[in-house]
C-alpha cells in the first residue's frame, strides 16, 4: 500500500522490451537506502517489484497487464518519474490509501497557472470519471491530489508549488498521458452494493431490512 506522497523523482536509465512487455531500470536514490529484492515501489504510481538493484538504480518487470493499463510503456530513458516505497507501518498517513494498481490512463489538457497554483486539467473515459468526485482524492502518476473540479469529460486538481517542485507533474505538457487510480472504496462499495441490484438496488425496503432506517 502506498499514500500517494512522493518521495523523489526518478529518471529512467534503460528499458529492455519484450514481445509485450519491458524491464525498466530507474535511477533513483531516496528509495534506493533501504531496498532489498522483492521490495514493492510505485513508478508513477504503478506497483513494481524490485527485481535487482545497486547503489544508483532499480530494475522491475512490468508485465503486458500493466503495460496496457499505464503510461509505462511511453517512457523513454531519460523520463523523469515519480517514486514511492510501499508505507511502513509505523510511518504517517499523509495522502489517502493508494494500492499502485492503476485503474486506466488520461490525457492532459492543459495546465493553467493561477496565482501560486497550477491548474492542472485532465480527460478520462467515463469508466474512471464514474469514481472521481468534487473534493475526493484522486491519485494522477501517483501522486495523492484533491479533485476540485469533475465534468462528464473531464476533471482538474490544482497544484501548489510544493508538489509541482518535488514531483514530475508539471514537467508534463498538454495531451501527454497519466496514470490514474481513483479511490478504491469507492469501488468496493461500487461492487457490494451491486449484488443488490437485481432486487431493485438501494430501496427504503432495503434500508430498512439492514437497520438503516
Amino acid at each position: 500500500m502506498f499514500t500517494g506522497i512522493i518521495e523523489e523523482i526518478g529518471m529512467i536509465r534503460n528499458i529492455r522490451m519484450g514481445t509485450a512487455s519491458c524491464v525498466l531500470t530507474v535511477a533513483a536514490e531516496k528509495v534506493l537506502t533501504d531496498a532489498h529484492i522483492g521490495d514493492s515501489i510505485a513508478v508513477n504510481g504503478t506497483c513494481l517489484t524490485v527485481c535487482a538493484f545497486d547503489g544508483k538504480s532499480f530494475s522491475a518487470d512490468v508485465m503486458p497487464e500493466t503495460m496496457r493499463r499505464t503510461n509505462l510503456g511511453k517512457l523513454v530513458p531519460g523520463s523523469p518519474v515519480n517514486l514511492e516505497r510501499a508505507m511502513a507501518a509505523d510511518g504517517r498517513f499523509g495522502g489517502h490509501i493508494v494500492s499502485g494498481h492503476i485503474d486506466g490512463t488520461g490525457q492532459i489538457r492543459s495546465l493553467k497557472r493561477e496565482d501560486n497554483a497550477v491548474w492542472v486539467t485532465i480527460a478520462a473515459s467515463p469508466e474512471i470519471l464514474r469514481y472521481i468526485v468534487e473534493k475526493g482524492s484522486i491519485a494522477i502518476d501517483g501522486i495523492s491530489l484533491t479533485v476540485a473540479r469533475v465534468s462528464p469529460q473531464d476533471f482538474a486538481v490544482s497544484v501548489i508549488p510544493h508538489t509541482g517542485e518535488e514531483t514530475a507533474l508539471l514537467h508534463k505538457k498538454p495531451s501527454d498521458i497519466v496514470n490514474l487510480e481513483c479511490d478504491i472504496v469507492a469501488k468496493y462499495v461500487e461492487k457490494l452494493l451491486g449484488k443488490d441490484t437485481a432486487k431493485g438496488g438501494i430501496t427504503p425496503q432495503f434500508l430498512a431490512e439492514f437497520g438503516f432506517i
